[in-house]
């Protein structure tokens, strides 16, 4: 940096130690089951894409659902709040998928039920 005559001044300061500081990734439990998770919803979304699961099938939204719950779990202990929205939301829809699942169950059995009965008839 010039000084006030114009000319360079030299910095003769010895230089600073410098600090390196190390992290270590530690993989504990509850990242287990974030992991579990991520892989299950995975799975899930390949199987659809791959056509070999549709969504109305009881096994994808079990997936979606378990998936989430997992990645929830996993968010407690290392809280991200925009992740944890995006996992609610995506448990929440599994449970309708799960609830349309249970009615289509339902209507089946009663309509068998109604077969059976004029049957005897």
């Amino acid at each position: 940096m010039p000084d006030a005559a114009g000319e360079l001044a030299v910095d003769r300061t010895p230089p600073r130690k410098q600090t390196v500081v190390t992290t270590t990734m530690t993989f504990d439990l509850f990242d287990m089951a974030g992991f579990i998770g991520v892989l299950l919803i995975v799975i899930a979304y390949l199987l659809l894409q791959l056509d070999r699961l549709p969504s109305s099938a009881l096994s994808f939204s079990l997936l979606n659902a378990a998936g989430s719950l997992l990645i929830m779990l996993s968010l407690v202990f290392k809280f991200n709040v925009s992740a944890f929205l995006i996992e609610a939301f995506w448990f929440l829809i599994s449970l309708i998928g799960l609830s349309k699942w249970l009615a289509a169950r339902k209507r089946l059995r009663i309509k068998a039920e109604e077969r059976t009965m004029t049957q005897e008839k």
